[in-house]
C-alpha cells in the first residue's frame, strides 16, 4: 500500500482520538500505521528534509484538525478531541 495523503489520514485520526482522552503523536502515528497496514519500509521512507514521510502526513492531518476546531493541545506533546470532534 502507498502512504496515504493527509486528507485520507484525517478521519481515522479523529476516530482514534474520539475517546476524549489525551494522546501523544507517537500513539496515533503507530495506530494509523497499523490501520493503513504500512510496512516498516513505508514508515521509514524519508522526505528530502530527512523527516519520515508518514509522520509528516500525520502531522499535517493533526494541524488541519486543530485549525478546524476538532482537536486541541491541552499539554505540550499531547492532543485530545474537542466536543465537536467527538461527533465523528
Amino acid at each position: 500500500m502507498t502512504i496515504p495523503d493527509f486528507q485520507t489520514i484525517m478521519l481515522p485520526f479523529l476516530k482514534f482520538s474520539g475517546d476524549g482522552k489525551m494522546h501523544s503523536f507517537s500513539e496515533v502515528a503507530d495506530a494509523l500505521a497499523f490501520e493503513f497496514k504500512l510496512t516498516s519500509e513505508e514508515i521509514d521512507t524519508l522526505l528530502p528534509s530527512g523527516q519520515q514521510r508518514f509522520a509528516n502526513r500525520v502531522g499535517w492531518a493533526k494541524t488541519h484538525l486543530k485549525k478546524a476546531g476538532l482537536i486541541d493541545y491541552p499539554q505540550r506533546g499531547f492532543f485530545k478531541s474537542l466536543e465537536e470532534g467527538l461527533m465523528f
